[in-house]
């Protein structure tokens, strides 16, 4: 070539000569032998895009697997338009919706419909699935003047697409075409569908499950799974969104312009009172017949269980019972005794960082009326002390623990069964950017964390970012495999949190480097962001969680 235009890949670590113009899947087409793998989306400038992006000036750009992080969500928007299409192709009366994850899965129905959806659909959209895999569709990009594609929205009836980009101040808005479908999503879609082998579509409850690839191994399907309490807990929260006439952005959107965002605060802060007084009645309701001491806690990062366990405490106390307050950190070992991970790191998430013997011990001593010598941990010196806090639990006293591992039943052997209430706590997102694109909980838990950690440790959000593979890689390995352990779930979600916190947590976004790997999660937040009306902080609340992470 004899132009000076020039790309530097990262996965080759050299610069690389292009024409203007060229898409970065003809540059793959050139250089594929030295890649090693199929790419199924692409970092450029570390942002993610498709691979129809064009090139008329000098970039970085990483190629990406479907392993990768981005990669993954590239994968899951793809399946969901090839599960859109298939059902399209079948039910074109019909309008799905994909509501929420759940487990491995995502759950799936048909709107405006109230019964169950037959197992016999399922099979026939999944064959429907498989038949548009192998026909190796291409997902065919465009751009449209907005106004121009909420017209073509609205003549297919994508009424909930229609009032999302109403309000939308993006001149030029991205969809997808699938044959004769088309659709919008967060993010770049695979260049085809032959890309999107490996999936499941299983019957679910009164809905179906669409399963990406497994993460412990991405060649088989994930596994459903039981998620009995976490499906209720997410039904209970869409049945209050139709309280409030708010199903997805659109519909909040509007009611924030209407002014009903403090009808719709004092709603969720009241349901989360209640919730917490039904969880209070029940545990006095066992305490009373000689059970549930020891309240066990859990939850992932950023889930509110501080302020939720001293929002609880205060309801046990209107039930006449004395809440002690332990946090399991303090029975953590002493630094030099944690346990190392794969890459010989610390792995301050283990189960075996923390001094089971010690702990059931102390817990032992205190069911048997004792007292107790109890330990705390100094994180500067990274060893336990003891500081003269002593502990006797009275004939009222009820101990609420609160910890990473309170689920898991290898914490808690040697306890009397009776004797211990579990919840679980997390944010269960409710809310639905539209129709065919949810609002991940992980994003929510990373959004309120990025925040707290600027608020109240000094970190910058590209700390946090950084550390937040590590933090969801322990969260799978051990909370989310025990949070059907619960006696009682409690979602700490607030429908319109994230409109609360757009204007908290934009600036701080903003300041992640463009030259940082971390940038992509920074950008892929903000654009998310951009969905939502703002509300003014000032309208929350003082007790509510949400002021934990509010500046």
């Amino acid at each position: 070539m004899d132009n000076d235009l020039k790309i530097f890949c990262t996965n080759l670590g050299e610069y690389i000569d292009v024409e203007g113009g060229e898409t970065l899947q003809h540059v793959y087409e050139r250089i594929k032998d030295r890649i090693g793998f199929s790419p199924i989306s692409v970092l450029v400038n570390n942002r993610d895009k498709h691979l129809a992006y064009p090139l008329y000036g000098p970039k970085q750009v990483e190629f990406l697997d479907r392993n990768s992080v981005s990669g993954k969500r590239t994968y899951i928007r793809s399946l969901c338009m090839i599960l859109c299409k298939a059902a399209a192709d079948l039910y074109p009366g019909k309008r799905l919706i994909v509501q929420h994850s759940m487990g491995k899965g995502y759950y799936c129905t048909f709107k405006h419909t109230h019964t169950p959806v037959e197992g016999a659909t399922v099979k026939a959209i999944k064959s429907r699935m498989k038949e548009i895999v192998a026909e190796d569709i291409p997902f065919v990009r465009h751009e449209r003047p907005t106004k121009e594609l909420q017209e073509m929205f609205r003549t297919q009836g994508y009424n909930d697409k229609v009032r999302l980009f109403a309000g939308s101040p993006t001149l030029y808005t991205v969809y997808y075409k699938l044959g004769n479908v088309i659709d919008s999503f967060h993010g770049p879609l695979a260049p085809s569908t032959g890309h999107i082998s490996t999936f499941d579509l299983v019957p679910y409850k009164d809905g179906m499950l669409l399963l990406g690839p497994d993460p412990e191994n991405p060649a088989v399907p994930a596994k459903a799974g039981k998620h009995e309490k976490i499906y209720n807990s997410f039904l209970e929260g869409k049945k209050y969104n139709a309280i409030n006439n708010v199903s997805d952005v659109s519909e909040l959107n509007v009611a924030i312009h209407n002014k009903q965002s403090t009808q719709i605060i004092d709603v969720a802060e009241t349901l989360h009172s209640q919730m917490l007084s039904n969880i209070a009645t029940e545990i006095a309701n066992r305490f009373k017949k000689g059970g549930a001491r020891i309240v066990l806690i859990a939850g992932p990062s950023a889930s509110g269980k501080t302020t939720t366990t001293r929002r609880l405490a205060t309801h046990l106390k209107t039930k006449f019972l004395r809440p002690k307050m332990i946090s399991l950190d303090n029975y953590v070992v002493n630094r030099v005794d944690t346990p190392l991970d794969e890459n010989g790191e610390w792995d301050f998430e283990n189960i075996k960082a923390v001094d089971l013997e010690l702990f059931n011990r102390d817990m032992a001593d205190l069911l048997d009326g004792k007292e107790v010598n109890m330990p705390t941990f100094n994180f500067e010196t990274g060893c336990r002390e003891y500081r003269g806090n002593t502990m006797r639990l009275q004939p009222d006293d009820v101990v609420l623990l609160e910890g990473l591992h309170c689920l898991n039943p290898e914490l808690t052997k040697f306890i009397p069964e009776e004797q211990k209430f579990r919840i679980y706590i997390s944010v269960l997102t409710t809310l639905n950017i539209d129709d065919h694109n949810w609002i991940s909980t992980s994003d929510c838990r990373l959004l309120r964390r990025i925040m707290r950690d600027c608020k109240s440790r000094g970190f910058s959000a590209k700390d946090t970012i950084e550390r937040w593979p590590s933090v969801r890689k322990g969260e799978e390995r051990w909370i989310f495999p025990f949070q059907e352990n619960a006696d009682a779930v409690f979602n700490s979600s607030i429908i319109c949190e994230l409109a609360v916190m757009k204007n908290y947590a934009i600036p701080i976004l903003e300041q992640v480097p463009a030259n940082v790997p971390e940038h992509s999660e920074a950008h892929r937040l903000l654009t998310f962001l951009k969905y939502f009306e703002p509300i003014d902080g000032r309208q929350v609340p003082r007790t509510s969680l949400l002021r934990d992470y509010l500046a």
